[in-house]
């Protein structure tokens, strides 16, 4: 297994909800772990942001902009999509191939809009695809359930075994 960590939609503009944030703050929590055992492993972190010109999530805006408490680093590949699905018209399953990649480890926000679609469309364009406990969020406790419970999640602590 060669996964790839892709971290959906941590954006500065969906931490303006109180339920959101909340929901989002835990999940950085363990997306930051994640991306600290994929950095020991030399394994791919991928930055996905979602751009609305008409909401104002445009490149260069604070809206659009990733947190500073999301363990980032410049050399994580950055995608950049305006549907829910973060394969749809962009160059993300072309780059997931190029780096060896078999595996989605999908983190991020929403769970039950654009990272169930996310984990989806990496169903569909051949990669295994799992959820990260811990490290989704959603503005909805019910709706985050029930993502984690129509996919297949793993641990931070499986994954780690798993990897070695």
């Amino acid at each position: 297994m060669r996964p790839a960590l892709l971290i959906v939609d941590v954006q500065n503009a969906f931490f303006k909800d109180p339920a959101s944030a909340r929901s989002l703050e835990r999940a950085v929590e363990g997306i930051n772990a994640a991306i600290d055992l994929f950095r020991r492993r030399d394994l791919p972190v991928i930055v996905i942001q979602h751009m609305d010109e008409e909401g104002g999530l445009i490149p260069g805006s604070d809206d659009f902009a990733v947190p500073g408490s999301l363990n980032l680093s410049p050399a994580d590949l950055r995608i950049t999509k305006t549907s829910l699905n973060s394969f749809h018209r962009t160059e993300l399953a072309g780059k997931l191939r190029a780096l060896g990649v078999d595996t989605a480890i999908v983190t991020g926000y929403c769970a039950e809009d654009c990272v169930l679609a996310t984990y989806r469309g990496a169903e569909e364009e051949g990669f295994k695809a799992m959820f990260l406990r811990g490290a989704l969020a959603s503005g909805d406790p019910q709706r985050l359930r029930f993502v984690e419970e129509i996919g297949d999640l793993i641990s931070l602590g499986a994954l780690r075994a798993v990897l070695g």
